[in-house]
């Protein structure tokens, strides 16, 4: 985004509607400064309070005076993008990457972490609402190098079920996906888990997390679209798995060969 945009957002998160009314003030902000709270919310596909709520989050009054505001940047000549939309988004991540990346300089703490989790048995793994398809991803590829992953990606009485039949089975740690927004439901859990005597490792998006866990494991989401993009959390789940895996060799090894037998006399992949 524009440098006067990037100022008024920096710190905030946005909903899918107001991202909409931002990125298309990043991309038609010569225009848009002279457009009314009615025309831009046509423009941008949302409805014209949306308009005037994202003005009130970024501290304004209404939409007028935050088009006030933005009419230097456009009159100062603010320097265009050279990366159109898409590519801007793809070029977020990969500083997302290179952040996730910076922080791996030691890679101490995640062998420590990736042994610990090699060790448990059951090792539960929890992800609710947004945060259950990386759970799932990181639960499919556990699984391949540990004999007992148990997912839990359903609330209510359910989750509770799950985490108290893993602490009885044995478990010492779960492992949490919590990225935002972050359900109260798994905030909750991850609360209960730490009571039943659990330590927690949790992958999320920045270290201040409104929520206690023993390990933290932060890598950035990408805020440009419409949706948030999970690249960098998706990297760091599967390095915690490489780390699972490299804890315990022999076990990796005879648990791979296995699964090759058993999916090449099934069938499961077409060449």
């Amino acid at each position: 985004m524009g440098d006067g945009l990037d100022r008024l957002l920096e710190g905030r998160r946005l909903s899918p509607v107001q991202r909409r009314i931002a990125r298309y003030l990043d991309d038609h902000l010569a225009e848009a400064v002279f457009l009314s709270s009615v025309e831009l919310a046509d423009r941008a596909g949302v409805s014209q309070p949306s308009v005037t709520r994202f003005a009130a989050l970024l501290g304004f009054t209404g939409y007028p005076e935050l088009r006030q505001a933005l009419r230097p940047f456009v009159v100062g000549g603010r320097s265009p993008s050279r990366a159109n939309g898409p590519q801007s988004a793809i070029d977020a991540e990969i500083e997302n990457l290179r952040n996730v990346r910076a922080g791996l300089a030691d890679p101490s703490s995640i062998a420590e972490l990736g042994a610990a989790l090699a060790g448990c048995e059951p090792l539960p793994v929890l992800g609710l609402r947004v945060s259950s398809g990386l759970a799932t991803t990181f639960a499919y590829f556990a699984r391949r190098i540990h004999p007992d992953v148990r997912l839990l990606t359903h609330g209510g009485s359910e989750l509770a079920d799950g985490l108290h039949a893993a602490h009885r089975a044995g478990a010492d740690w779960l492992v949490a996906v919590i990225l935002p927004r972050y359900p109260a439901e798994a905030v909750q859990a991850l609360r209960g888990a730490r009571e039943l005597g659990l330590r927690t490792a949790v992958i999320t998006d920045r270290r201040d997390v409104p929520f206690e866990a023993d390990v933290i494991l932060d890598a950035p989401v990408g805020e440009g679209s419409v949706c948030d993009l999970h690249v960098a959390p998706l990297a760091l789940a599967m390095v915690l798995v490489e780390a699972m895996a490299d804890a315990a060799p022999l076990r990796t090894r005879a648990r791979l060969e296995e699964y090759e037998r058993m999916i090449d006399q099934a069938g499961v992949f077409t060449d």
